[in-house]
């Protein structure tokens, strides 16, 4: 393996809803997480014909924050605080889940007779153990409130965090980075090692790091303290530089629950069916605990 590259991570596919597949790269038996990340999935690109819809019913989370961002499309996100938001390109939604929230991710009703196309990224973030049983929260940010420069032929959108002197603007509980990074063709880009931890995940087009070509979909970890430099090969690519502070501790990950405390997971996911959990307003659709959950103590 390369100096400044600790560990590649190929995509898994798996279908989300009836039309929409999701390549999921953490976790990962070997990487369970890159600083605070713990999940990421790659939505799309995928092209929908009139009447296909993206519809992800009401579903709980507790312990993490969940960051959508996407590159096309549209999604109107809908939460059980009372959150109405539609998302679009480049802007930034951020969830805390906290003791427990409950949202819905769906086609907007002017979309859903159209042709269209669909990509993004969804991350979650672990919550540091004194904030697992904050109160719920969301944030959205629009493009033009996010930092955005150029390095050489980069354009660098600072979605959550901070990275090289730059600060975004979103209300984040502990130090972390996730940054899109356009690079143009023939462009390269130095990845800053202000992260303890840090890795690249491939979204579009093809890229060289330290001698290597990787595509998209793959998760590249990088060494902790490397400078590492990312080339744009054979046309423009785009790729999302996430990491951050190494966790304050070991978490469990089950279905959409993240928790210090296994029990913690249990006691959620009796909660969500039993229906404890609050309602999404304007929603009454349900996504049941998966097949297999068996009989809660």
């Amino acid at each position: 393996m390369a100096d400044g590259i600790e560990l590649v991570i190929e995509a898994r596919r798996r279908m989300i809803t009836d039309t929409m597949a999701v390549a999921r790269t953490l976790p990962f038996r070997m990487r369970r997480n890159v600083g605070p990340f713990v999940f990421v999935d790659t939505m799309g690109p995928v092209r929908f014909e009139p009447g296909d819809v993206f519809d992800v019913e009401p579903h709980p989370h507790i312990g993490l924050a969940t960051i959508t961002l996407l590159l096309e499309g549209q999604v109107l996100h809908r939460d059980s605080i009372g959150s109405v938001q539609l998302v679009r390109p480049g802007e930034v939604n951020w969830m805390t889940a906290g003791r427990g929230i409950a949202h819905s991710e769906r086609t907007p009703p002017e979309q859903r007779d159209v042709e269209r196309s669909m990509f993004g990224l969804q991350t979650w973030v672990a919550l540091p153990l004194a904030d697992e049983e904050c109160d719920p929260s969301f944030e959205h940010r629009s493009a033009d409130e996010l930092p955005v420069w150029t390095d050489g032929g980069a354009q660098i959108a600072l979605l959550v965090g901070d990275l090289d002197g730059h600060r975004s603007p979103v209300d984040v509980r502990s130090r972390l980075v996730e940054a899109s990074v356009e690079l143009a063709p023939g462009a390269s880009w130095t990845a800053p090692t202000d992260h303890v931890e840090r890795a690249v995940q491939l979204m579009r087009g093809a890229v060289d790091i330290d001698g290597r070509r990787f595509d998209a979909g793959e998760l590249v970890v990088l060494r902790e303290g490397a400078p590492v430099t990312v080339s744009s090969v054979g046309g423009p690519a785009t790729i999302v530089l996430l990491g951050g502070d190494p966790l304050d501790g070991p978490r469990t990950i089950r279905w959409n629950f993240v928790s210090s405390d296994p029990a913690r997971i249990e006691r959620a996911a009796e909660d969500w069916r039993a229906g404890r959990f609050p309602a999404v307003p304007g929603d009454d659709g349900y996504v049941p605990l998966p097949d297999g959950w068996g009989t809660l103590g």
